[in-house]
């Protein structure tokens, strides 16, 4: 009897330890307030219910990383080092979706129809070339900017020796800013891609590295990779002939959107081109802008 009593308190025991566990790993109401108004104070990203079940997903790891008991433990810590944390935190919850020339669209209107138009008016300075300066605002890994320099390359061809480019490709994530330096991707990702292109801007690795990719470092050239918030200062002078602001727009609330759009106006030579995403429009500041194309916008000259 006594060994049926002492397995019954066991068993009432090991429950209760459950219990306590699911307890400690449910994201209340408090909790998920809190983070959603951390984020948005850091990034300007705005996260609603919908968001619940990504945010719990990347919560989970960040607590057994950090080797916490709870959610309420994280909060915590964000709110006694938010400094220390706030960029760890943020590289884990952002999104980071890409891919080489995604919205191909974007990319075609660049070739034939922009570069040919800024190769034929751009004026040559004092130090005997011609300057072009694009921006990727939202980089991610790096795909979005070396389909750019990749772009940039097969249309200028020739005359790209004339031509003083630069691309800036600038992100909040300092883990994929990192990946997107380094510019060696899985060789999936670069399987869509015309042979062509293949075979003039990327080198196949060898033995254990035979399935992965690095880009030429003619395209590594071009771009310079830094850390950007952008709801804080901007350090660069511009201007840009060309600005890539898509998927990014999509995350934050009206009146951020606003504001970002009239720092991007102001960032635009006259007559340069603003890139959104395909689900991204620019609301009230479209009179602004002159829409040329699918979710393409020229600031008037």
């Amino acid at each position: 009897m006594t060994e049926l009593k002492g397995g019954a308190n066991d068993m009432r025991g090991h429950q209760s330890r459950n219990a306590q566990r699911e307890n400690a790993m449910r994201l209340t109401e408090k909790d998920f307030k809190f983070i959603c108004q951390f984020v948005y104070d850091n990034t300007g990203i705005v996260l609603n219910d919908s968001k619940r079940e990504m945010l719990y997903r990347r919560l989970t790891r960040i607590i057994r990383e950090r080797k916490l008991k709870s959610f309420s433990a994280y909060c915590q810590l964000l709110k006694d080092q938010p400094e220390h944390e706030k960029d760890f935190f943020i590289n884990a919850i952002t999104t980071n979706l890409t891919s080489f020339f995604r919205e191909n669209h974007h990319f075609d209107f660049l070739s034939k129809e922009e570069l040919p138009r800024i190769i034929e008016n751009k004026k040559v300075l004092a130090n005997g070339k011609k300057r072009l300066r694009i921006w990727s605002s939202a980089s991610s890994t790096g795909e979005e900017p070396y389909s750019i320099a990749i772009t940039l390359l097969n249309t200028m061809k020739a005359e790209s020796s004339q031509w003083d480019m630069k691309i800036l490709a600038t992100d909040i994530d300092s883990d994929v800013l990192a990946k997107g330096k380094a510019g060696i991707y899985d060789i999936g990702r670069i399987e869509e891609l015309p042979q062509k292109v293949k075979q003039d801007y990327f080198f196949q690795g060898c033995g254990k590295s035979s399935q992965s990719v690095k880009v030429n470092d003619n395209l590594k050239e071009l771009i310079t990779f830094k850390q950007l918030n952008l709801l804080h200062e901007w350090p660069m002078k511009g201007p840009f002939d060309v600005i890539f602001c898509r998927n990014v727009i999509i995350y934050f609330d009206k009146k951020t959107q606003q504001e970002l759009f009239a720092r991007y106006y102001e960032m635009l030579t006259p007559g340069g081109l603003l890139f959104l995403g395909h689900s991204e429009n620019l609301g009230n500041y479209q009179q602004y802008f002159s829409n040329v194309g699918r979710t393409i916008f020229r600031k008037p000259y």
